[in-house]
């Protein structure tokens, strides 16, 4: 089993309540981390990666995009969700691809998420027919990225009406059987569902009974726009006892603290995708209302069409979106802001062990720690845009971009290596 050391890194981890050690080795040995400590004998490695001008963290996780749509990147650059919605799905782009153009879009989207770091993601995807589903994963299973493989509908006229009955294939069934017969393989399942604001309460209870059994993520948009507001979904599903830590919940603008404290008792998961949401009209980002609430989202970029594709963007615009309305309300009251309260470390958690919790990864990912598969990423330091380092989350949060990764890793097996892509 091949071994690979990294050496002299500052790693950044939730270990013992000690989030960066200095000066520390990690010892990979085969898929896994084996050692995590100072001064592990080169002689115990096959390979070793020198991190002394590094960051070494968990990979980035993205709980919700839509992966295909790389192909038609900023395509939207004014748009509204109106305008993605008539644009992307109604029969338009999305119902024009032909396999091969699903393959490449998919296999050209994940790796760019790689190249930024982002070492898992949700693909939401939308499907024309099983052709174009053995494409979608096909491009996924060559890129190298974990992800998790969210089944989605055909975009035709009948996608988003609350009446429609429609209701997810039965070949999802082969699907399962066929790519996701283990979960010890990069690649897992979900269903990607309209819900209950976009297809009628039947098909949704028809839907998330589907996914549980098949036993898979279940992932929904709600809460969105003037609709998602009047809507009452999670309380609905709360009370028809649909709720569980299978459920993922997308956007959620609308909902309120009492719906959060729903989901958080049921431990369904909440993705919040910042930039996308305050641009196109879905409605302020949710993060201080979730935390209100005693629960913690996980963050996503959803559609490059529009908006930044990496990660490093959109923990700033969650980060920062969530400290102006908080600011303001300081301000309002004719007071002057004394202290944030939304950390750097916080951002850091939500877009790693956090986004690893809410896809049913955690005991796999999302922190580095002796057992769990390695999903690490090095960033370097000596960049112009890095140095110096005082605060390494602070400046991975503040400062970083996709230029600045300069190693990731997944599963153990090198995919980024001195900033360029291997094998693609």
């Amino acid at each position: 089993m091949r071994k690979l050391l990294i050496k002299n890194g500052t790693v950044v981890t939730f270990q013992e309540n000690r989030l960066v050690s200095k000066n520390t080795d990690i010892l990979i040995e085969g898929q896994k981390i084996k050692k995590i400590k100072e001064s592990i004998p080169s002689q115990e490695a096959d390979s070793i990666i020198d991190a002394s001008n590094m960051i070494v963290m968990p990979g980035l996780i993205d709980t919700h995009r839509h992966n295909w749509e790389s192909i038609v990147r900023n395509i939207g650059a004014d748009w509204t969700l109106n305008n993605y919605m008539q644009h992307i799905y109604f029969g338009n782009i999305g119902s024009r691809l032909r396999p091969k153009d699903a393959y490449i879009a998919n296999y050209f989207g994940a790796l760019e998420a790689l190249n930024a770091g982002v070492t898992t993601m949700l693909d939401w995807s939308m499907i024309q027919s099983p052709e174009h589903t053995d494409a979608l994963i096909k491009g996924l299973q060559d890129s190298g990225i974990r992800a998790v493989f969210a089944y989605g509908l055909p975009g035709t006229e009948d996608y988003c009406n609350p009446a429609s009955e429609l209701t997810h294939p039965k070949d999802s069934y082969r699907v399962k059987k066929e790519y996701f017969h283990s979960n010890d393989q990069l690649l897992t399942m979900g269903l990607a569902i309209r819900g209950p604001e976009t297809s009628s309460w039947n098909a949704t209870v028809q839907d998330i009974n589907m996914a549980k059994d098949l036993d898979v993520l279940c992932s929904m948009h709600l809460g969105v726009g003037v609709s998602g507001i009047e809507s009452k979904s999670i309380s609905k599903l709360y009370e028809h006892n649909l709720l569980s830590p299978s459920i993922n919940i997308v956007h959620a603008n609308g909902n309120s603290v009492e719906d959060f404290k729903m989901l958080k008792e049921f431990g369904a998961s909440i993705s919040v995708l910042p930039e996308v949401e305050m641009m196109m009209g879905h409605g302020y980002p949710i993060t201080g209302k979730v935390l209100s609430a005693g629960y913690k989202p996980s963050i996503g970029v959803d559609v490059v069409t529009s908006v930044s594709g990496d990660l490093f963007s959109q923990m700033r615009f969650m980060l920062q979106a969530e400290r102006a309305r908080r600011n303001q309300e300081i301000l309002d009251l004719g007071e002057s802001v004394d202290n944030l309260s939304l950390k750097a470390k916080d951002i850091f958690e939500f877009a790693t062990k956090v986004g690893a919790k809410d896809l049913m990864l955690d005991k796999k990912i999302g922190s580095i720690e002796e057992g769990k598969e390695a999903d690490i990423i090095l960033i370097d330091t000596v960049d112009f845009n890095m140095m110096p380092i005082i605060d390494s989350v602070g400046s991975v949060i503040q400062f970083a971009n996709p230029s600045n990764v300069d190693t990731v890793i997944v599963s153990g097996k090198i995919v980024k290596r001195n900033k360029k892509l291997i094998d693609v």
